[in-house]
């Protein structure tokens, strides 16, 4: 984790009250990986004590610079959207764990849900840049909200499901992961918790209904990894980012915790924001 001032290079509005930012900021930069964020201080000090968390977006390690997407939903934001450009904003970074992809998997499917494509956005670069192909699943309520394609890789598979059906499928995003179960090594996924809930519950009975092994059964059979350790997260067929509040981004205020299926608090600051779906108990209510 490194304290720095980041130097906002562009700000542009891509869809309604929702910003795509980017800042120059090498010693941030260097070593994030996607499901990572930084903690953002507001220059409005006049009642703001908290930071602003936000995921990498997409990353530049060659020249330094990195972007946030993030909708004004409050003062917080309101000020961050009007940072002039060259001035500097205090960032902490990089926080929270990463998601972790099996050096196996040549087939990735990221899905997220609104604001969730800041989550999953950066693992489309790790992915094309690895020789990996992607398919990503966005839902939104109507095609006004729809991220815009020409955000994305040019190489990545881009399919959209709207509440209203004004754009491509009508119905939830997650009526369509299964169609890709069965092609995808391994998927990905930040947004809303139900969402993230739904598909954890799909991953769930995958592997009956398609009667296949999960990555690492063969390499070191009959030793189990930790669970919410690198290597069984690595292992698991979803993965998620949470999308809890967070308050100090430290795991100190516990104000982001969600609960395990060993009954044991996870923050999501530090344990995660990335967790394999199958170490959350979902039905909990945190």
């Amino acid at each position: 984790m490194r304290l720095a001032a980041a130097e906002l290079v562009d700000s542009r509005e891509i869809l309604p009250d929702q910003w795509l930012q980017s800042y120059y900021a090498p010693s941030l930069v260097a070593g994030a990986r996607a499901g990572q964020f930084v903690h953002v201080r507001t220059g409005d000090y006049s009642g703001l004590v908290l930071r602003r968390p936000f995921s990498f977006n997409t990353v530049d390690s060659a020249t330094g610079v990195f972007t946030i997407h993030f909708r004004t939903i409050g003062r917080g934001t309101e000020w961050l959207k009007r940072v002039r450009q060259g001035e500097p904003v205090d960032m902490l970074g990089p926080l929270g764990r990463p998601f972790e992809v099996d050096s196996r998997s040549r087939h990735l499917l990221l899905v997220a849900g609104g604001l969730g494509m800041a989550g999953v956005r950066m693992l489309a670069d790790e992915a094309i840049r690895a020789g990996r192909q992607v398919v990503l699943l966005f839902g939104a309520a109507t095609a006004g909200e729809v991220y815009p394609s020409f955000l994305l890789p040019d190489e990545v598979e881009y399919v959209v499901a709207t509440d209203d059906g004004s754009l491509g499928h009508h119905g939830y995003v997650t009526d369509l992961a299964p169609q890709y179960e069965a092609w995808a090594d391994q998927a990905f996924a930040c947004g809303p918790s139900p969402m993230l809930r739904a598909l954890a519950g799909l991953a769930a009975g995958r592997g009956q209904r398609l009667g296949v092994a999960k990555l690492g059964r063969k390499r070191g059979a009959g030793r189990s990894a930790p669970l919410g350790s690198p290597e069984a997260r690595r292992k698991a067929f979803l993965q998620v980012s949470m999308e809890q509040n967070m308050g100090c981004a430290v795991g100190a205020c516990l104000g982001c915790v969600v609960m395990s299926v060993a009954g044991t608090p996870q923050r999501v600051c530090r344990e995660g924001p990335v967790f394999a779906a199958e170490e959350i108990a979902w039905e909990s209510g945190w």
